[in-house]
């Protein structure tokens, strides 16, 4: 089993960056494809990117294409996301995601999760 914790939200101004962390522990990191994902108030919990056990492959959401990138560190067992361009639209709960190969962008295929990180934008 691997516990997830998120961290780096915060309140910006549009145009401003952050960068999230997910800290894992428990198992390493290398066992699992890493995923983003967030939910507004009143929205489903939607898939904003994730990336392969070896950081060799990532996908994105097109809402969020050029402006995120997420890279994972194994040997800190951490998965970041940075976030540039920040608009007011990306405002939303951020959730770090532990799944296998075939988790896709379905949250529903992801076997661990963190308890989120709150990102507001305004503009």
């Amino acid at each position: 089993q691997v516990h997830l914790v998120e961290s780096g939200g915060g309140l910006v101004q549009a145009g401003g960056s952050l960068r999230l962390s997910c800290a894992a522990s428990g198992r390493m990191i290398t066992n699992y494809v890493m995923g983003w994902f967030r939910q507004a108030p009143g929205q489903e919990r939607e898939f904003v990117a994730r990336i392969s056990r070896s950081g060799g492959a990532r996908y994105y959401a097109d809402s969020i294409k050029g402006r995120f990138t997420i890279s994972r560190d194994n040997a800190k067992n951490t998965v970041y996301l940075q976030m540039d361009s920040l608009k007011p639209e990306d405002t939303a709960v951020y959730y770090c995601a532990a799944g296998s190969d075939t988790s896709g962008t379905d949250p529903r295929r992801y076997d661990y999760w963190g308890q989120g990180t709150r990102v507001t934008i305004s503009s």
